[in-house]
Formats: structure tokens, sequence, C-alpha cells
């Protein structure tokens, strides 16, 4: 399926499996080699997840954790290389253990190679989630 897709197209699948909360089907898109990167990833939460399985175990507990409801404001900007795509958007859902309303953006740069999701830049910020790790250090913080 995801082999007739466009990246931006795989992107907007991605999202709806998400909410779907079909994490098995999620990471059927990824590329066994794939490389996904975390930017501002906190002391705590991995910066890199090299490889399908790495990425399989990093995201198998995503549903515990947060209950994504909405994906609100999606843009998709395709690049001329034709693989890659910048996506903005902001997730809206509640922390599954507290029940505290959740509400991220994101801005992730994925590079789409023969299907499948071979790179995935992630710059989301995890010390924004309530009751994480470093929740406390970075309200100390500001």
């Amino acid at each position: 399926m995801s082999d007739a897709m466009s990246p931006a197209d795989l992107y907007r699948h991605s999202l709806r499996l998400l909410l779907d909360k079909d994490i098995d089907a999620w990471i059927a898109l990824v590329d066994d080699a794939a490389l996904f990167e975390f930017p501002y990833a906190p002391a705590g939460f991995p910066s890199k997840l090299e490889g399908k399985e790495a990425v399989a175990a990093y995201m198998r507990g995503y549903p515990d954790s947060i209950d994504l409801r909405e994906v609100v404001g999606l843009k998709i900007h395709e690049l001329r290389d034709g693989g890659t795509v910048i996506a903005e958007w902001r997730g809206v859902g509640r922390i599954v253990a507290t029940g505290a309303p959740y509400e991220m953006p994101y801005v992730a740069v994925v590079t789409v190679k023969d299907g499948r999701i071979a790179g995935y830049r992630d710059y989301w910020n995890p010390l924004a989630i309530p009751g994480s790790p470093a929740d406390a250090r970075f309200f100390d913080a500001v």
C-alpha cells in the first residue's frame, strides 16, 4: 500500500495510524535501516534510533503514554528532491497516566525511500509533557 503513496500521503497515513492507535501498521511503514533523530531530546530520552527494531521498541508503548486524539493544523511542505517532506502540526490528546491534557507542536523532516520512512528528524519538545522525567527541571528553569 505505501509503495504507491507520495511521501506527503505516506506521512498523512502515518498520522491516521497514530490516531487509530495502530502501532503495528505504523511500524510497517518504517524502513529496516531507518534513522530517527530527536535533536531536542533531554537526558532520559533517546536522541537517535537506528533501525526498524529500535523504532518499534520506542513506539510500541506510545498509546500507553499518550492518547493522541487530534492532529491540528497539518501543513506538509514537499521538498524538490521528491523524497522528503517537512510536516508541521499540533498533537492534541491526553496523558494516559494522569489524564492531563496533551498539546504539542511538532515539526518533522521525513525522508521516504522505496515507499518506507527511512529518515525522521522530529523537533518535538518532550520537556513540555506534564509529568515527564524532565518536567520539574523544565519548570524550575523557566
